[in-house]
């Protein structure tokens, strides 16, 4: 059935049209496990094809490290989701990039103009935005060859007890959950090079984090592995326990970004600023331990 029906289609959809009856073989509701035999009509219902989302620019305050006539680069709260989703398509760091850029629209795509890469809703800090098809086309390339040097700076929970190390364990979509990334032999490569910083007693543990790949969740996923999750993670951590130093959100940070520019070739570095939220987790925490000892 699904070669015969229109492409946007899917098979979910036909599977759900066969429950609800809208699927009849010669002119009969039939069950699911029915197996058709040769000569046989069937009439499915099919519901109305639904239009194609559209992105519109939205007046939204944008804290600019960056910019020319190719790249812009942005330093996103801890609050705000990069690209629309189905389900949200205004407030969106795009929303707020076509209002700055009204010639955006269409590089690399109507849902996700100018992204070459992403950050997820409750991780700050610093992204590039392509603002045309050359600035593109050379950063999606460059962070394929593993070009971009990322650096990132979390609060893990708990004592972490070697100085640097490195994570090298493959990511998958999970089974069943499927918001949530886990770790699986058949995955895809991922590789989290980490350094602490300061470690607040056995509490939490500051740390830079080097990702050589850019799986989703990989640093989040990569953490919890050694049994340190970021603090804050709602999907991998124990998020409420950590509220009780005001943390509300996933204490991971993009600090630092280099590459080279798309034009030019020259070797280019951001850094973003530590947000105050994630400066005021470490005063509780610090100011926790302290009164512990």
């Amino acid at each position: 059935m699904k070669e015969k029906t229109p492409s946007w289609i899917s098979r979910s959809m036909i599977q759900k049209a066969i429950k609800e009856g809208k699927v009849r073989v010669n002119g009969q509701i039939k069950k699911p496990s029915y197996k058709l035999k040769e000569g046989e009509i069937v009439e499915v219902e099919l519901p109305e094809e639904p239009k194609e989302p559209t992105v519109q620019p939205e007046k939204i305050d944008l804290k600019i490290l960056y910019e020319d006539r190719d790249i812009i680069v942005i330093d996103k709260p801890g609050d705000m989701i990069v690209h629309p989703v189905p389900s949200k398509l205004s407030g969106t760091l795009v929303n707020a990039i076509l209002y700055h850029c009204s010639d955006l629209q269409g590089v690399g795509g109507k849902l996700r103009p100018g992204i070459v890469h992403r950050l997820d809703k409750e991780t700050s800090g610093v992204i590039v935005v392509a603002k045309n098809d050359l600035a593109h086309q050379n950063l999606s390339r460059q962070f394929k060859d593993r070009k971009v040097k990322k650096t990132y700076i979390l609060l893990a929970k708990g004592r972490i007890k070697e100085d640097e190390g490195t994570v090298e364990l493959p990511l998958a979509r999970h089974p069943v959950l499927r918001v949530k990334m886990t770790v699986s032999e058949g995955g895809k490569e991922a590789v989290t090079h980490y350094r602490v910083l300061k470690r607040l007693n056995d509490v939490a543990t500051l740390v830079l984090a080097f990702p050589q790949t850019g799986r989703t969740h990989q640093i989040r996923v990569h953490m919890k592995s050694l049994g340190h999750p970021i603090m804050g993670d709602k999907i991998y951590g124990k998020y409420k326990e950590d509220e009780m130093f005001g943390i509300k959100r996933q204490m991971l940070h993009a600090l630092k970004l280099g590459f080279f520019h798309p034009r030019t070739g020259e070797w280019m570095e951001f850094v973003s600023p530590i947000p105050e939220d994630f400066k005021e987790a470490i005063r509780k925490i610090a100011a926790y331990v302290r009164e512990r000892t």
